[in-house]
């Protein structure tokens, strides 16, 4: 029996792993795309690669955090992370399905907190250092990127001019190289999504269970990256090069370094939220000026800088995500709690 569930749960952990890869991809090359830099099956590829890297270097960290702060480890048996995974599975595709670049670590974590709150044994003090943290690195992100929407964002296109001519090839390695770094830093945070629960269990150990995570992940990055990179890329505001080039930097940096402290925090909640930020920073600056000219600060010559309807669509898909992953799995975890089954 316990052989036969192993291999159900490394199904579902590989299952797990392309939903991750799905909404990743769309978080870490959506802007790159949406520029026209590279292509869909090139992402792919570029992304694999990247996450792998990720993973292996800076995963460790998060896995540890995931796999075992909030649910010790006496409490994580392979059924448990079974039904963990699914229920993380359950909370991305929602979102893959929608063409949304969902929270794969929120939906992660409100599977795994599901399971403790049920049984009782949940680190609550863990889970508040990640919740304030979920709350506070998308505020980061939004300052950071308004604030070059809305300030610096024509100087920075004067002074780089990555559309010129001359300059074109040195933009599209630039993005490519930091659509990379944004993969790595998917690979960091978010390769545990898929893993953590049968590592935390004792089932795998953590390099096999990275690679293995990495691996699918990037087959998920095939399948659900034309959908996710499209709404990322194009769907929310449209990115110049340079606009593109500045939302990478920012979200790779924030999560990489949460990642490095063990902290599994969004990186489609922060790489959004900059391309949010940057559009809402470059529509406030157009009104302004309008404003300045005596023009009316509501025309934007038909341009919109900052789609409301996707960002709400997009605000909505993650509330909803990790809810979906924690009310079914602490109901059916107290079931199976009360029957004696885990």
């Amino acid at each position: 029996m316990d052989g036969s569930l192993i291999i159900v749960g490394i199904a579902v952990a590989l299952f797990t792993g392309v939903n991750n890869g799905g909404s990743s991809i769309g978080a870490s090359f959506g802007p790159a795309v949406g520029s026209g830099i590279v292509g869909y099956r090139m992402a792919g590829i570029l992304m694999t690669g990247a996450v792998l890297a990720g993973g292996l270097i800076v995963g460790p960290n998060v896995v540890d955090t995931l796999g075992h702060k909030f649910v010790s480890a006496e409490h994580m048996s392979l059924p448990a992370a079974i039904g963990v995974l699914l229920f993380t599975s359950a909370g991305i595709l929602f979102g893959n399905l929608r063409g949304v670049s969902v929270s794969t670590s929120e939906t992660a974590v409100g599977a795994v907190a599901g399971l403790g709150a049920a049984l009782g044994v949940l680190n609550w003090k863990t889970l508040a250092i990640v919740i304030t943290w979920w709350l506070v690195s998308p505020l980061i992100a939004l300052a950071i990127s308004a604030l070059i929407g809305r300030y610096y964002y024509q100087r920075l296109t004067s002074a780089l001019q990555l559309n010129s001519e001359s300059r074109k090839p040195i933009a599209r390695i630039a993005v490519v190289v930091i659509a990379c770094y944004m993969g790595f830093s998917a690979g960091a945070s978010n390769v545990a999504n898929a893993v953590a629960p049968l590592v935390g269990a004792g089932e795998l150990d953590m390099t096999s269970g990275i690679l293995m995570g990495a691996l699918a992940m990037g087959v998920g990055g095939f399948i659900f990256g034309p959908y996710t990179m499209r709404t990322v890329g194009t769907g929310i505001t449209d990115l110049s090069t340079e606009g593109a080039l500045i939302a990478m930097v920012i979200a790779a940096t924030i999560i990489t370094v949460l990642s490095y402290a063990g902290i599994p925090v969004s990186l489609a909640v922060t790489a959004i939220t900059c391309v949010i930020g940057m559009g809402w920073g470059r529509q406030l600056a157009e009104q302004a000026e309008q404003k300045a000219d005596g023009g009316n600060p509501g025309n934007n010559n038909g341009q919109v800088r900052f789609s409301r309807a996707t960002t709400a669509r997009i605000i909505l898909t993650w509330t909803g995500s990790p809810v979906i992953a924690f009310a079914p799995a602490y109901a059916v975890f107290a079931l199976a709690h009360a029957a004696g089954l885990i």
